[in-house]
């Protein structure tokens, strides 16, 4: 189930129940006005739950269509006897991790988008548009100027080695992508990511506010602080941030407090340290957690917005500038 169809069946299933439903009545509603995957997807979560199943174990039979997270989540809220508030809580967490996620996309879509189309110009004009008009200048046979010269010679190897430099980029490409299907290679790659200037500071951001509200949902339901450690450690998509997690998580089940773990590790923003720290210092971790995660979710989201107005106009004058010279 994609992220938008599981906040809507969140939030109508949490509405539904704390309005004094049973959960196969609830079920049953929600199979109404959804598409026919969907639908049997509910359907069969109400035949697991009438056959004697929790919700949760239900949701485990159904392969990959519901997250681990979401699953230990709806396991705490059955137990915890607090379900419709769980559930609304969870749909909450769920709407704002999408949205930060979209507002990213959005933020890098366009500039990626005007780096494509620009660079597809310029090959066109090269490989095509220069060639007809170098022929003028060979008929004239007269001596051409430097940079003229050098635009006839870049589209000249542009006709010559085009289509070759793209097979071998794209081979490339995908050596690449199937190299980092190795752990080591693909946790040496992310930590290099890590470490880019600007770049590394914004991923550490943008994977601690997901990290904060996943733990925030997980606490808040009730889930001990190592188990809850050991589902979010699986949300994290960076190797090396999660190889960071999974140390924490053993220097706290020997002992030490999550914000010492996490500051021992030295990947992660001092202020997610903080406020797990005050969070365990007043016995109010899932609410500090929520705070933190929307304060690095602003973050995240001002300093994308900041890049793609910055690299808009840049990348315009810089398409228009090559398109000049040619």
């Amino acid at each position: 189930m994609h992220t938008e169809a599981l906040v809507t069946f969140t939030r109508q299933l949490s509405g539904l129940m704390q309005a004094g439903l049973t959960l196969e009545r609830c079920l049953t509603a929600l199979m109404e006005d959804v598409s026919p995957r969907q639908s049997a997807l509910i359907a069969a979560l109400r035949a697991e739950v009438n056959a004697g199943h929790s919700l949760a174990q239900a949701m485990a039979l159904q392969g990959h269509e519901f997250p681990q997270v979401y699953q230990a989540v709806i396991a705490a809220g059955e137990q915890s006897g607090q379900f419709g508030p769980i559930l609304q809580r969870l749909a909450n967490d769920l709407e704002a991790d999408h949205q930060l996620r979209q507002k990213v996309l959005s933020a890098i879509l366009y500039p990626a988008i005007v780096s494509v189309v620009a660079l597809l110009i310029v090959l066109f004009l090269l490989g095509s548009v220069v060639p007809q008009i170098a022929q003028v200048f060979t008929h004239n046979q007269q001596t051409l100027p430097t940079l003229t010269r050098f635009m006839l010679a870049l589209s000249g190897l542009v006709q010559a080695t085009g289509w070759p430099v793209l097979a071998g980029l794209l081979m490339a490409a995908l050596g690449i992508r199937w190299a980092l299907r190795e752990p080591p290679l693909q946790r040496r790659w992310d930590s290099a990511w890590l470490r880019m200037p600007l770049i590394g500071h914004w991923l550490r951001n943008y994977h601690a506010a997901r990290l904060a509200s996943t733990l925030a949902s997980l606490t808040g339901a009730g889930v001990p602080i190592l188990k809850a450690l050991s589902a979010a450690a699986n949300t994290v998509p960076n190797l090396a941030l999660r190889a960071d997690l999974e140390r924490a998580a053993e220097l706290v089940r020997e002992g030490a407090p999550l914000a010492v773990a996490l500051t021992h590790q030295g990947q992660w923003p001092r202020l997610l340290a903080m406020f797990i720290r005050l969070g365990e210092q007043s016995g109010q971790l899932p609410q500090m957690l929520s705070q933190v995660s929307a304060q690095l979710r602003e973050q995240v989201q001002r300093r994308s917005l900041q890049w793609a107005t910055v690299l808009e106009p840049v990348l315009i004058l810089v398409m228009g500038g090559v398109v000049m010279v040619i």
